[in-house]
């Protein structure tokens, strides 16, 4: 992609900071470029890209910070904001992904949430519990997280050198649950 090109993909996404329909959303997936696996090392802040869909801020409620890859085998697929705001790797076998997208309104209530946040300390981990891989999603071969413990697969399309568009294809999920990732530049 060319610097015009980088600039126009990103207004996109300022322009749909608040939401975008579905398939506007989907478009807009498809219209960018793939990524290479090694294009996505390093770590990663995240954000939803609200689309209507179930999960939409759920992550965000919980602490979510983003997502970390250290190399083809090694992938912290969830990082969460510990008590002192430092980003830390979280089993996502542990948590219960099924009912959270089964019941994701009902995972919205602050109790909850309060719940999580003192759980939170024992679902850290050191261990990747996830790999990245290439993957052929919506007919495009591009990078994709796959987790080691779950009917999830992350893919992923390039907006900038610095801005990815991630699409968690979800067991289950009608439609793709679409978030965005910014490198996070205090970790290199």
């Amino acid at each position: 992609m060319t610097i015009d090109e980088d600039v126009r993909a990103e207004g996109w996404l300022d322009r749909h900071q608040d939401g975008a329909r579905p398939d506007e959303a989907l478009a807009y997936f498809d219209s960018l470029p793939v990524v290479e696996p090694d294009e996505m090392l390093g770590r990663w802040r995240g954000s939803g890209l609200p689309t209507g869909s179930p999960l939409d801020g759920l992550l965000e409620a919980y602490g979510w910070y983003g997502k970390e890859f250290l190399d083809d085998e090694s992938v912290h697929p969830l990082l969460f904001t510990d008590r002192s705001g430092r980003p830390r790797p979280v089993d996502p076998w542990l948590l219960p992904m099924g009912v959270l997208r089964d019941y994701a309104g009902f995972a919205q209530f602050w109790p909850l949430r309060a719940v999580f946040s003192r759980l939170r300390p024992l679902l850290y981990t050191d261990k990747p519990k996830a790999r990245l891989r290439k993957v052929t999603h919506r007919g495009v071969v591009t990078a994709a997280m796959v987790y080691d413990a779950l009917p999830i697969i992350d893919v992923f399309r390039r907006v900038s050198d610095d801005v990815r568009l991630g699409a968690m294809d979800m067991r289950g999920l009608p439609s793709p649950f679409l978030f965005v990732l910014r490198r996070d530049e205090s970790a290199r």
